[in-house]
């Protein structure tokens, strides 16, 4: 899997000033939260994780003719609306692989994605692309407090997936995610929707790229994502036309 260099800029712009707050945030207090900890003697305890296979997924529960959509960096404030209403016009759930930061700063973003009935993925706290070759504590804490960022923001619903930045896996954070119960995520086809190719060529790259497998990589931050919304309009009825219909991907 290609790694993401160009335009990721927009991160160190925010996650300079957030991840300090991050850091204390996602501390022993929300850690307790998320843990179900309270002075309330009726309090429910956590369900149990269970785990999951650790090697990378790309296939899809809906089989043969199976597509997984999933929507990185978000969620953002004006982008993740309007891929959410297209997917609701052509009745298609997506996963949503969301960065710690912005579930923290937008939690009504991230319960609009669940309440919709897409799933929730853990794109680490601030979108290091280089993470690989950070220490297994820095992989660490970029999975977990991520984690529980935006559990946190979804109101108590957790991620059923991790993507490393760029696909920035080691075995370490593989195991690690999937531990958790959260499977790791790969792709098969990267829109480049990023570098703003245009509409036509986003189109032009799934259709072109569909045989490779599944797993389509597009994105509701970061950036002007008129493109991607209107590259999606294009093709998910255009797919649905062509027998292909939309799931999650296996775990």
């Amino acid at each position: 899997m290609a790694r993401h260099s160009g335009g990721r800029g927009w991160y160190g712009k925010v996650i300079g000033a957030a991840l300090g707050v991050t850091m204390l945030a996602t501390g022993a207090g929300v850690w307790s939260a998320q843990a179900g900890t309270t002075d309330s003697p009726a309090a429910k305890k956590p369900s149990a994780v269970k785990p999951v296979s650790a090697t990378i997924a790309h296939a899809s529960q809906a089989g043969e003719r199976g597509i997984n959509l999933t929507i990185d960096d978000g969620p953002d404030p004006k982008w993740t609306p309007e891929v959410l209403a297209v997917l609701k016009e052509y009745d298609v759930k997506a996963t949503f692989c969301m960065v710690g930061t912005q579930a923290q700063a937008h939690p009504d973003m991230v319960k609009k994605v669940v309440a919709a009935g897409h799933r929730l993925c853990d794109h680490s706290v601030s979108h290091n692309t280089g993470m690989d070759k950070d220490s297994k504590a820095y992989q660490s804490r970029q999975i977990l407090d991520a984690e529980r960022m935006i559990t946190k923001a979804s109101g108590g619903v957790r991620p059923m997936y991790y993507r490393a930045p760029g696909g920035a896996f080691t075995p370490y954070s593989r195991k690690l995610a999937a531990d958790r119960g959260m499977r790791p995520l790969g792709w098969n086809v990267d829109t480049k929707d990023f570098e703003l190719p245009g509409t036509a060529a986003i189109v032009a790259t799934v259709e072109r790229e569909l045989p490779n497998g599944p797993t389509l990589l597009f994105h509701d931050a970061g950036g002007d994502r008129t493109q991607t919304v209107e590259a999606l309009r294009t093709l998910l009825p255009k797919l649905k036309s062509q027998g292909y219909t939309f799931g999650f991907p296996v775990r």
